[in-house]
C-alpha cells in the first residue's frame, strides 16, 4: 500500500507549557478532518515529516509536535544550561492536554514509534477520555527489562561494539547501570567529555539498530547527538519515570475496550523479550500485526503498509460511526 503523497503543515507555532519550556507544534491534512497526534521516538528525536504520509491528508487533521528538549522546541536539551530535571514522562503527557486543548480538539487518535509508543501508552492509560484509540510501532513500554536488554543484554549479540560501549565509561562504573554512567557523563561541565559520551552511546545505538550497521545522518550533527544522547540516558537511567519497573504492562487493564494496531517488524531485536506478545496477550483489543523481514523501522516497507491500512481503517470506522465515533471531534 503506498504512502500518501507529502502534505506541508497549514499552521504551527510554539506553545508554553511551563517551567520555561515551549513546544513546537504544526498541523497538516484536513482542518475538518479526525484529529491524530504523532508521538516521536527517542525520546528526544524530533518531529519529522515522514509519518505524515501515513496519514490520508483527506481524512485526517494531523498534529506533531517537538517534545520539551527535542526538535524546535525550546529551551534545547543540546544546551547543557537546559534544565532537565523538568524533561519527565508525566510533563511530557501534561503537554499533551495542554496542546490538545490549545488546539480545540476533544479526542484523538495517538499514534507513536518506539518511546513515542511508550508516552502514547502511558498517557492513554491516564487520560482515556482523550484518546479514541492507538496505533504503535517499534513497540516500547518504558520497563527497566527492555532498557537493560538495550544496552547490556544486546552486549552479547553485538561483543565487539558493545566492548566500545563499555570502555566509554570509568572503570569502576563499568559492571553497573549503564544508562546512569552515561547520563552523568553527558551532565559533566567539560565539553570534551560531554562530546566523547555523546559519540559512543549514538555509536552504540547505530550497531544495534540494524545489520549491517547503517550510518545515521542526524548523528552526524554534534547538537542533535549531545541533545539526543543526553535525553535519552536521562529517561533510561530513571525508569522513564514511571513509578515501577512494568508501569506501563502492569496497567494495560485500563485500556480494556480501546481500539489500536501494533505493527511490529519481526526482527525488531525489542522482541527478544516477547514484550509485543506480553501486551496482545493482556490487551484482547490490540491488534498485533507481526511483519516479516523488518525490524524497528517505521519507515521499513512492509511495515509503512500496514501503518498506513491501520490507519485507513481508522478513519474509515469514525466515519461510519459519526462525530462521536473512533475520532471524537475537533
Amino acid at each position: 500500500m503506498p504512502l500518501y503523497p507529502p502534505v506541508e503543515p497549514y499552521e504551527q507555532g510554539l506553545l508554553d507549557v511551563g517551567d520555561g519550556n515551549r513546544i513546537h507544534w504544526e498541523v497538516s491534512g484536513n482542518p475538518r478532518g479526525r484529529p491524530a497526534v504523532v508521538l516521536h521516538g527517542g525520546p528526544g528525536s524530533g518531529a519529522t515529516p515522514y509519518p505524515r504520509r501515513l496519514f490520508d491528508p483527506e481524512r485526517y487533521r494531523i498534529v506533531q509536535f517537538d517534545q520539551r528538549g527535542a526538535g524546535r522546541s525550546t529551551p534545547p536539551a543540546s544546551a547543557p544550561g537546559t534544565d532537565m530535571s523538568v524533561n519527565t514522562l508525566p510533563k511530557l503527557i501534561a503537554d499533551l492536554e495542554l496542546l490538545r486543548a490549545h488546539l480545540g480538539v476533544e479526542r484523538w487518535l495517538v499514534w507513536g514509534v518506539s518511546f513515542g509508543s511508550v508516552l502514547a501508552l502511558r498517557y492513554a492509560q491516564t487520560h482515556r477520555d482523550s484518546v479514541t484509540g492507538l496505533v504503535l510501532t517499534g513497540l516500547a513500554t518504558g520497563s527497566r527489562e527492555e532498557v537493560d536488554l538495550m544496552t547490556r543484554g544486546l552486549g552479547k549479540v553485538f561483543p565487539e561494539a558493545f566492548a566500545e560501549f563499555v570502555e566509554g565509561v570509568p572503570p569502576e562504573e563499568r559492571d553497573g547501570d549503564l544508562t546512569a554512567a552515561y547520563s552523568r557523563l553527558l551532565e559533566s561541565p567539560d565539553p570534551a567529555v560531554r562530546e566523547r559520551a555523546a559519540l559512543a552511546w549514538t555509536d552504540w545505538e547505530t550497531a544495534i539498530a540494524s545489520q549491517p550497521p547503517r550510518s545515521v545522518p542526524r548523528y552526524q550533527d554534534p547538537d542533535f547527538r549531545y541533545g539526543f544522547a543526553r535525553t535519552v540516558t536521562h529517561y533510561w537511567s530513571r525508569n522513564h519515570f514511571l513509578d515501577a519497573p512494568d508501569t506501563v504492562l502492569r496497567d494495560l487493564p485500563l485500556l480494556s475496550g480501546l481500539p489500536a494496531v501494533v505493527v511490529q517488524g519481526k526482527v525488531d531485536l525489542g522482541n527478544l523479550l516477547g514484550i509485543p506478545w506480553r501486551l496482545a496477550s493482556a490487551w484482547p483489543d490490540a491488534e498485533l500485526v507481526v511483519v516479516d523481514d523488518a525490524g524497528h523501522n517505521a519507515g521499513a516497507p512492509g511495515i509503512a503498509d500496514e501503518l498506513v491500512a491501520a490507519l485507513d481503517r481508522f478513519a474509515q470506522d469514525a466515519v461510519s460511526s459519526g462525530p462521536s465515533g473512533l475520532s471524537g471531534k475537533s
